[in-house]
C-alpha cells in the first residue's frame, strides 16, 4: 500500500457513486420502456432527464478535477473513468429514444435479455463504487461485468442472425439493428468501466 503524505481529495468518490447509480435509474427505464403496455414516449422523456444528470454527474467530477491539486488516485483515470460511465449512459438513451423515433411497434424477444444484462450490469458498478475507497473486493465485480459483456455478445449475435433471417423487412432490419446496436454499445461501455476500475486498482495496489 502507497504512503501518502497530503490529504486527498475524497468528494470524487460521492461523484461517482451517483455516476453509477444514475445508471441504475437508466437500466430500470429499459426495462420498463420495453415492457408490454409502457407509454414509451413518457418513458423516453424520463431517459432524457437520466442522461442529462448523468452528464451534470460527469461536469461535477470534470470541475472538482481541475480545481484540485490533490486527487485519490491518477487524474488521468478519473477522468477516463467518469467518460466511461457518461458513455453508458448515452448509448442507454440512444437505444430508447431510437426506438421512440423509429416507431418500433414489436422489439425481438431476446433484446429482452440485453437488457436484463444491463440491468445487472448497471447494479453491479453502483454496487462497485463504495469499494472505490479501500480498493478491496473489486475483482469479483470486474470478472462478473466480463462475463456478462460475454453473454451480451452471444445475445447479439443470435439477435444479427434473427434480423437477417428473412422474418422482417428490410427498413425494418435496419431500425432494428441500430437499437441492438446501441444496447450492445452499453454492455461494452459497462465493460470498459470496469477494465479502468480495474486499471486503477492495480495502479493503487
Amino acid at each position: 500500500m502507497r504512503l501518502r503524505l497530503t490529504p486527498r481529495e475524497d468528494g470524487f468518490y460521492d461523484l461517482f457513486a451517483d455516476s453509477a447509480n444514475n445508471l441504475v435509474t437508466g437500466a430500470q427505464l429499459l426495462v420498463e420502456l420495453i415492457s408490454d403496455g409502457s407509454d414509451r414516449e413518457a418513458v423516453a422523456e424520463k431517459m432524457r432527464a437520466c442522461e442529462h444528470a448523468g452528464d451534470e454527474c460527469t461536469h461535477a467530477i470534470m470541475h472538482r478535477l481541475n480545481e484540485s491539486f490533490i486527487t485519490p488516485f491518477d487524474r488521468e483515470d478519473i477522468y477516463d473513468l467518469a467518460a466511461r460511465l457518461d458513455d453508458v449512459m448515452d448509448h442507454m438513451e440512444e437505444a430508447a429514444d431510437l426506438v421512440v423515433l423509429y416507431k418500433i411497434k414489436t422489439l425481438p424477444q431476446d433484446v429482452v435479455r440485453q437488457v436484463e444484462i444491463l440491468e445487472r450490469a448497471a447494479e453491479l458498478t453502483s454496487e462497485a463504487m463504495p469499494r472505490l475507497k479501500s480498493m478491496r473486493e473489486l475483482n469479483e465485480y470486474w470478472i462478473e461485468i466480463n462475463r456478462l459483456e460475454n453473454q451480451g455478445d452471444r445475445i447479439y449475435r443470435k439477435l444479427l442472425a434473427h434480423l437477417f433471417g428473412g422474418e422482417y423487412e428490410p427498413l425494418e432490419v435496419m431500425k432494428l439493428k441500430e437499437v441492438i446496436d446501441r444496447l450492445e454499445d452499453a454492455a461494452d461501455a459497462f465493460e470498459q468501466v470496469a477494465n479502468t476500475i480495474e486499471t486503477i486498482a492495480v495502479k493503487e495496489s
